[in-house]
């Protein structure tokens, strides 16, 4: 078993990169105090919508999206086969009630869902589309799906409708007959969904376990929240004074992430495309390292790279963050910034973990050498993803 594991130090100016219900900067109580949080959720969906990432892999559509769209996207593909009325209305009604909404959810949907009405036309929840457009179908649960997927998923259902007749084929029960013993369960061609994975309760879709770890950032140290009271005036009142007043939360603080990539995990989750998974980490480390929230960016231009990175290479399926490394929270000195303490704390925890656990670890640290043993000194974020290439397993069963 292989692990690469991504330990990141970044320091952020004043900013507001993630909120919560409030529009507050998220945080956390860690170590008794209370620390600046990035949730998982966010530093994800950046990495996947970084150009890094994103481009490296869209070319290709090796890359999935979330959407409760599924209907119109099939419509889509329903249209450049030029279907008949009747066939496309069938297929679309069992689309949109692919996939569950949670329990609450569930609860008012079922007092007002029309979805259960047979005939032609019968359609599942929607939303009104712009004036003029027609209302567009919506699954009741958010997918992440990749296009190769729903184009099978297309060609599958209406195989199925042509063969059975539109009439029939709307009458199946999804669940126990078009779905169990008509609908192959379809695999991602995706990189992203094979990396941080789905769940697609009730679907042709098949659920995947994420071959890739992401955890909360937070603060090395103790934060506190402040305000940003501003005003706007009003150009043309030719008034004195502000025509708007508002205020904003923002936070400055050090960040420790860590990710980690299960390597045979992202393997199996590709199919054993080797390397199609040797690109995936090469652009996961990439974004991991420049890709940056985009909450209150217009505001804050909070736009930092990280200052240190350790990254390993674990020949163990034994996952280690070095959170822990904060749980007393670093202060800045007299002659050294919230950075070089962090960094200070960062490897003095580190140091002996592999030798004290009996792990078999290589290290790289960038971009200036840290007090590691054995650690090798990365200049640039190119020699840290040729370091880690080097080091994965050269038999494909491995």
């Amino acid at each position: 078993m292989t692990l690469i594991a991504i330990h990141l130090l970044q320091n952020h100016a004043p900013s507001n990169l993630n909120r919560d219900d409030n529009g507050d900067p998220k945080d956390a109580i860690f170590g008794g105090v209370r620390r600046a949080r990035i949730s998982s959720q966010a530093l994800k969906r950046s990495i996947r919508r970084s150009g890094t990432f994103h481009d490296h892999f869209a070319q290709a559509q090796l890359l999935g999206e979330r959407t409760q769209l599924l209907p119109e996207w099939v419509r889509s593909e329903l249209e450049h086969r030029q279907v008949d009325a009747d066939v496309r209305d069938a297929i679309l009604y069992h689309a949109a009630r692919f996939g569950k909404a949670d329990k609450s959810q569930a609860a008012a949907d079922d007092a007002t869902d029309d979805t259960k009405t047979r005939g032609k036309g019968g359609r599942g929840k929607g939303e009104k589309g712009a004036e003029g457009e027609a209302e567009r179908l919506k699954t009741k649960q958010l997918m992440f799906l990749s296009a190769r997927e729903v184009s099978e998923l297309t060609d599958q259902m209406l195989e199925v409708c042509r063969e059975l007749g539109p009439a029939a084929f709307m009458a199946l029960e999804t669940e126990k007959e078009l779905l169990n013993k008509r609908l192959k369960k379809l695999n991602p061609h995706a990189v992203d969904v094979a990396m941080f994975g789905r769940m697609t309760t009730s679907s042709p879709f098949k659920d995947i376990d994420a071959a890739v770890q992401v955890s909360h950032a937070f603060s090395t140290h103790r934060v506190d929240q402040e305000f940003d009271y501003y005003t706007a005036v009003d150009d043309r009142s030719g008034e004195v004074g502000a025509g708007f007043i508002g205020d904003v939360a923002f936070n400055s603080a050090t960040y420790y992430k860590y990710i980690n990539i299960h390597w045979q995990g992202l393997l199996a989750n590709l199919h054993g495309e080797r390397d199609v998974a040797k690109q995936a980490v090469a652009a996961l480390l990439r974004a991991a390292m420049t890709a940056i929230p985009s909450g209150k960016q217009n505001t804050f231009a909070a736009h930092n790279l990280p200052d240190f990175a350790l990254i390993e290479v674990i020949q163990q399926n034994i996952p280690v963050s070095y959170a822990n490394a904060f749980l007393r929270p670093v202060r800045a000195g007299e002659d050294e910034s919230l950075m070089d303490r962090s960094i200070a704390a960062l490897t003095a925890y580190a140091g002996p973990l592999p030798e004290r656990f009996d792990l078999d670890v290589e290290r790289a640290v960038f971009p200036a050498p840290a007090d590691l043993p054995k650690a090798d000194v990365c200049g640039s974020v190119s020699a840290l993803a040729e370091w880690v290439a080097a080091r994965l397993p050269q038999d494909p069963a491995l």
